[in-house]
């Protein structure tokens, strides 16, 4: 599985790292780690992001050398974290960008194993883990390529990111096995809680909102499915300070009798976008209606539909998904 991958990183010299339009946790710390993996092969590497890093993932050292331009001049290009076409739709709409993957070579680097829909030729190294930089770390061993202290410090954000610190139903004995193995390379979990607990951090403002948020949930489906709305306006006001799904989505699990929460944002473009948490293995189907994807606990999706058709088509489509849970489960 790893061959390719390794041949052509063996074969560039300058190699561009994208992530999505929305980073999270496992995306920078993956992009961060491959910055230092590769660093180390004696590799230029540039980090790029169509949009500013959200102040509250300022945590995880090196947010600052993600830039957002795109150099051309690179050998080859690594996408980490997604390989879905809709999640990278400011990258391919910058100009320029689109002929460069369809021109150089690609790596898709993803732990989403829905499929990949990229329009452009690429190589896909994907399978089912818990983070992306779960599979770079078996990448770097297969490679036997070194990870030195900071590039194991960044995979371990990465997967404490994504999983939640470890306690998310899709991690897996080799969750455990990986994080401790860079725990051996020096990188330490309470450091980086530590420092995510400090930018965590809410101002009275952002307390206030969360409320406001709560007070907005609505429940469908007999109190099974729990949806919040976040308009523009919010994104505007709050995003750069707190992202404002992640204030209110465990909350809504949390709920006795919800099974799915999901938070909706809309833009003015017409585009919603849909953050899932699930408490029983149906969101990524859910997500999939929409042609979004994920995992079966936590998944996303993008449409250009009213908001109003959307939640109407969240119901219909989680309702399947309970029913069609029942059947293989009864």
């Amino acid at each position: 599985m790893f061959t390719t991958a390794t041949q052509l990183v063996n074969e560039a010299q300058k190699i561009i790292v994208i992530q999505a339009e929305n980073p999270d946790g496992d995306s920078l710390g993956s992009a961060l780690a491959l910055e230092e993996v590769l660093g180390d092969l004696g590799k230029q590497v540039i980090l790029y992001c169509p949009v500013e890093i959200p102040k509250y993932m300022r945590f995880i050292t090196g947010w600052d050398r993600v830039i957002s331009s795109f150099d051309t001049s690179a050998d080859m290009a690594i996408i980490v974290d997604t390989s879905a076409d809709v999640l990278i739709t400011k990258v391919l709409e910058t100009p320029g960008v689109r002929h460069f993957l369809e021109t150089h070579p690609v790596l898709v680097i993803d732990h989403h194993i829905t499929g990949s829909n990229l329009t452009f030729d690429h190589t896909l190294l994907s399978k089912d883990a818990v983070a992306t930089s779960e599979i770079i770390y078996e990448l770097a061993t297969e490679a036997k390529w070194s990870i030195n202290e900071q590039a194991a410090e960044n995979m371990l954000v990465a997967i404490l990111a994504d999983s939640l610190g470890l306690s998310t139903q899709n991690v897996t004995p080799n969750t455990y096995y990986v994080a401790g193995k860079l725990t051996e390379l020096g990188a330490k979990a309470s450091v980086i809680e530590e420092r995510r607990r400090e930018f965590m951090k809410k101002s009275p403002e952002i307390l206030a909102y969360k409320g406001e948020l709560i007070s907005r949930i609505e429940y469908l489906l007999d109190g099974k499915l729990a949806i919040v709305h976040i308009p523009w306006d919010d994104i505007q006001k709050y995003s750069d300070q707190y992202n404002p799904s992640v204030l209110v989505l465990d909350e809504m699990r949390l709920v006795e009798g919800v099974e799915l929460g999901v938070a909706i944002k809309t833009y003015p473009d017409g585009k919603i976008t849909g953050k899932l948490r699930a408490n029983i293995p149906i969101a990524e189907q859910v997500a999939g209606f929409f042609g979004g994807g994920g995992h079966k606990y936590a998944a996303g999706f993008r449409a250009y539909e009213d908001y109003d058709t959307i939640v109407s088509e969240l119901v219909t489509a989680t309702d399947k998904a309970l029913r069609d849970y029942d059947t293989t489960t009864t």
